[in-house]
């Protein structure tokens, strides 16, 4: 939940992602304008952060309807950018994503910690950069050596993976506890906020992370993933960029 102060009260906004990657739809009410922009008392629109880029889609109310230009966090505040924008404080609208781009954005995330999972237990190598997008994603690991080889036969083993399929769970667990696990945070020099509980991915039997993304069910829907392009950034930092098919 993400708190949003207005004047001297609290705005509570749910985030419907956290607990339902799937929400394609959604009834809620505008509790603030902000320009061209909306807060909700809850959304299943995903603010961008984290390495993920945001949620497209509408916003509509009464068959009007409001492309959305961005979504992003704002003073604390989740805020949907509208191309223009005639509604106001109360009005009740039904949220639309662009279901394509989000599911497109669950699998390349998805696909994103399992090849972290592979080369931290493979080379120990940590991310020390990310970003997904649409059409390709990319991630920097401080990998010592920069064998192409080596990494070609680490995405392949991660392939094997996918088609073995493994489910996805998503819950909470006290951020004392997550972190006596050492698997639990693959971000070189950075460790989940301090928060008392924490979100985790686990990709049953392969990887847990702390994370607060949006991501596939099981692993098959990631489909193959395909090593696009290498980049040697200097000492121990490699960039690799991947696309799921």
């Amino acid at each position: 939940i993400e708190y949003c102060k207005r004047r001297s009260d609290f705005i509570m906004t749910e985030l419907l992602y956290f607990s339902d990657c799937y929400a394609k739809e959604f009834s809620a009410t505008i509790v603030e304008i902000i320009g061209d922009g909306i807060v909700l008392d809850k959304t299943a629109f995903y603010p961008t952060g984290g390495g993920q880029p945001c949620d497209f889609g509408l916003i509509i109310k009464n068959g009007s309807e409001f492309p959305i230009v961005s979504v992003s966090k704002k003073d604390g505040k989740i805020v949907h950018d509208l191309s223009t924008n005639s509604l106001e404080m109360g009005d009740q609208i039904v949220g639309k994503i662009d279901w394509g781009r989000r599911h497109k954005l669950m699998r390349m995330h998805t696909a994103a910690h399992l090849l972290s999972s592979i080369f931290h237990k493979k080379a120990g190598a940590l991310i020390t950069g990310n970003q997904l997008d649409v059409e390709k994603s990319r991630i920097d690991f401080n990998l010592e050596t920069f064998d192409k080889e080596l990494i070609q036969k680490y995405v392949d083993e991660t392939n094997l993976l996918v088609e073995k399929n493994a489910q996805i769970k998503i819950y909470s667990m006290p951020r004392d506890i997550a972190l006596q696990n050492p698997e639990m945070v693959k971000l070189a020099g950075a460790l989940p906020p301090s928060i008392d509980n924490l979100r985790i991915v686990e990709i049953v039997g392969y990887d847990v992370q702390a994370d607060g993304g949006t991501h596939v069910a099981e692993l098959k829907e990631v489909g193959k993933i395909e090593l696009v392009s290498l980049e040697n950034k200097g000492k121990n930092n490699r960039r690799m960029y991947f696309r799921v098919g």
